[in-house]
């Protein structure tokens, strides 16, 4: 008797590949999984093989492993590697057969794409996939876009490995035709973007302005993280900025190196809202702020040329000051939500989506980076009214005008003690 097909198929086992491989059998879905470098395949099945993940040494019995109509998912990097693993498929695969793109492709590569093999007789689905390693093993957050009959076909294995929302939903859905998701996925980062910035600026406010080290730091914001902030990203900020150095005295913040770089999502949100003429300043920022830290030398010979005049701080109060930070931070957090939902909205009628703006919010509620309580604010608020823009709806308008004083005062203290705030000040401009 020969032995049953593969439901799922996974090509590309760096993390990403090999965790959501591993989940997806874990759900009693039997994969298959194939790496280029056959020794990373090996590697993986040696430790984590079992009847429902099984290894296969060539492109051709990958191939023949899957039940029709085959469902096989690419994780590779964007751009060209993607093209050459779909050249190197389509000559083995059936008419009919699916090719799921879970990388973070540019959604006009999306499109083209799925054009592309449509006119040849295949499916094409493009996929986000949010979560870091963690999320692909466990639960990550999944925006795929493509026709409805594949969404059918996929949708109970992709449910089956998605993280839950906050009210025990799956967190993934069907986000709309061709490039949709790989758009969605690309404002999320965007907004990643601008919150990781507002939390950097904050330390930095903190640290220069009033004096407190990352240990007192990480103290208000695991603070934050019971309140309205509670959010994956706060939560991951605590443990490391009370990370002390192993090597020697203080914290091992304080001893990393000021400069960040970027993969290229943030700074295609930014291009998106340029060219569709959207307001997205707070990633704009963001995005600025990773260029002028990546540009370590200039900023180490400018200052040297340039002593700015900084106020005295000694007279402020550290207690009052953290309050109204929170407050700040829950307002500018908004308003870079808003701008995203905006760019979302202008694709959506230029591309024809139909995106439900409840349902995304409500996706991101779990598995991914941007999980936060603020999402089930949001989720009410679109559910409250679906036609205006985020900050139109009242119950978004009243948290605005209540932290608005704050987000003011916060960008003043900035500017006296002499702290860059390239997000929080984008906000409130």
């Amino acid at each position: 008797m020969s032995e049953p097909l593969s439901d799922f198929g996974v090509i590309g086992l760096a993390v990403m590949g090999q965790n959501l491989a591993r989940n997806v059998a874990s759900r009693d879905h039997k994969t298959s999984v194939y790496n280029r470098t056959t020794d990373k395949m090996t590697e993986l099945i040696a430790e984590h093989g079992s009847e429902t993940l099984v290894g296969q040494e060539t492109l051709e019995d990958f191939v023949h492993s899957l039940a029709v109509p085959r469902k096989v998912m690419i994780m590779v990097k964007a751009g060209k590697p993607v093209d050459y693993v779909i050249a190197d498929l389509l000559p083995l695969l059936d008419e009919g057969d699916i090719i799921i793109d879970g990388g973070n492709s540019l959604f006009t590569d999306t499109v083209r794409r799925e054009k592309e093999l449509s006119e040849k007789g295949f499916y094409f689905f493009g996929c986000g996939v949010s979560g870091g390693e963690e999320g692909a093993l466990h639960g990550p957050s999944l925006m795929p876009g493509g026709s409805e009959k594949v969404w059918n076909w996929l949708q109970p294995i992709l449910e089956s490995i998605s993280a839950d929302d906050f009210s025990g939903g799956k967190c993934v859905t069907h986000v709309g035709a061709d490039g949709a998701g790989h758009y969605v996925k690309m404002v999320h980062n965007g907004i990643e973007y601008a919150i990781m910035q507002m939390i950097a600026e904050s330390y930095q406010i903190m640290k220069d302005g009033f004096g407190m080290n990352a240990g007192e730091i990480a103290d208000v914001f695991e603070t934050y993280n019971k309140g309205k902030l509670a959010s994956y990203l706060f939560g991951i900020s605590v443990p490391i900025l009370s990370k002390e150095d192993p090597e020697g005295d203080g914290f091992l913040i304080e001893k990393v190196m000021d400069k960040a770089g970027q993969k290229g999502t943030g700074r295609w949100t930014a291009i998106e809202s340029y060219q569709r003429g959207g307001e997205l300043s707070t990633i704009a920022q963001a995005v600025n702020a990773r260029v002028s830290s990546s540009e370590k030398e200039k900023r180490i010979e400018y200052s040297k040329l340039y002593t700015p005049p900084v106020s005295s701080h000694e007279k402020l109060d550290k207690d009052r000051f953290v309050q109204q930070l929170e407050e700040a931070l829950y307002v500018a957090i908004l308003v870079s939500y808003a701008q995203g939902f905006d760019l979302l909205e202008k694709a959506a009628e230029e591309q024809n989506w139909n995106l439900n703006f409840s349902e995304i919010a409500r996706i991101w509620q779990g598995g991914c980076i941007i999980q936060a309580k603020i999402l089930g604010t949001l989720q009410d608020a679109f559910l409250e009214d679906s036609e205006k823009p985020l900050l139109q709806i009242e119950s978004i308008q009243q948290s605005v005008s209540a932290g608005w004083a704050d987000l003011r005062e916060v960008n003043k203290i900035g500017i006296d003690v002499g702290v860059p705030l390239y997000c929080i000040g984008a906000a409130l401009t």
